[in-house]
């Protein structure tokens, strides 16, 4: 195909963010040698807005904006999110483009002391920044005391390290790709805490009716990554879930079928509603609205109208 001649990113401008977008910048220009890729940083509200969790200031969606902004009004041509970051129903006028290939979805325990969350005594702090986990910590270990934890990845390791926390939990993708691997103590499984919806894959919005920009994107375009990720999205989307949502969802795929895992909690852990389904990945968004059906029958709906 013909060679785009210039693509602008927007991206946050945290650390983990810029690599992302850094990382579709390389592949943009190994793709198209000829075309001028650069990268436009951008703070959103959702970086601005750290004493509050993102439950009480609008959700995971303040970190979207902005970057939509920047689409709409022509000064960037794509925007690279973390899949788990971006709204179920996005804006009119607005698709996303490419699903990359996914890192490691699971969450990952970081601690200077305690190698397992089992180890951790009786009052011991542990900090997160999800409602997600945070259910699932306290429904496992009730004696533990969940702190909020806000801000990127350096400074939520640095209150760690300054001795604000026993523990906290993490993505192990954005430890990954930071170069932090060996942070990590213990690599939670999904039976311990399920991920969140998209987490470990990268998504690239773009502005619809621009063909030729979407046809130049497609070679970043990860086809097993996509359908386990619509059919997360699809679970949340169904039963209205957003970060002030205690709400997980995990798909694998194999052999052309999605094997996909959710929950809804209670915030405090002591209701968690589960269920496990398995579809067609021509068809992953079924998966999804049958998982939610499924949640729904073990009492999701009475779990979310309490929280309302």
């Amino acid at each position: 195909m013909k060679s785009p001649e210039r693509i602008v990113i927007a991206s946050r401008v945290s650390r983990l963010a810029l690599w992302q977008a850094e990382h579709v910048r390389a592949r943009l220009a190994q793709l198209y040698p000829a075309c001028h890729v650069e990268i436009l940083g951008m703070t959103t509200r959702g970086d601005e807005i750290l004493d509050r969790s993102l439950a009480k200031i609008g959700g995971k969606g303040l970190f979207v904006k902005e970057l939509e902004n920047a689409l709409e009004d022509g000064r960037a041509d794509i925007a690279v999110h973390s899949a788990k970051d971006v709204p179920m129903d996005l804006p009119a006028g607005f698709a996303l483009a490419a699903f990359l290939p996914r890192e490691d979805p699971r969450d990952a325990l970081v601690s200077p002391g305690y190698a397992r969350l089992a180890d951790l005594p009786p009052g011991a702090v542990v900090g997160t920044s999800s409602l997600r986990r945070e259910a699932q910590l306290r429904g496992r270990f009730p004696a533990l005391e969940i702190r909020p934890l806000r801000g990127n990845l350096d400074t939520r390791l640095a209150k760690l390290d300054r001795g604000e926390y026993a523990a906290i939990v993490l993505a192990v993708a954005g430890l990954k790709r930071l170069g932090l691997g060996s942070r990590i103590r213990a690599i939670l499984e999904p039976e311990e805490s399920l991920p969140a919806v998209g987490q470990g894959a990268l998504a690239v919005e773009c502005r619809d009716g621009r063909p030729a920009l979407v046809a130049a994107l497609a070679p970043l375009h990860d086809e097993a990554t996509a359908a386990c990720v619509r059919a997360e999205r699809a679970v949340s989307r169904a039963l209205g879930g957003s970060c002030t949502v205690p709400l997980a969802a995990h798909a694998t795929l194999a052999n052309g079928v999605v094997a996909l895992r959710g929950l809804v909690a209670s915030p405090d852990g002591t209701r968690i509603a589960r269920g496990e389904v398995h579809g067609d990945a021509a068809a992953p968004e079924r998966a999804g609205e049958a998982l939610a059906a499924a949640l729904r029958a073990q009492g999701a709906d009475e779990i979310l109208a309490s929280l309302r």
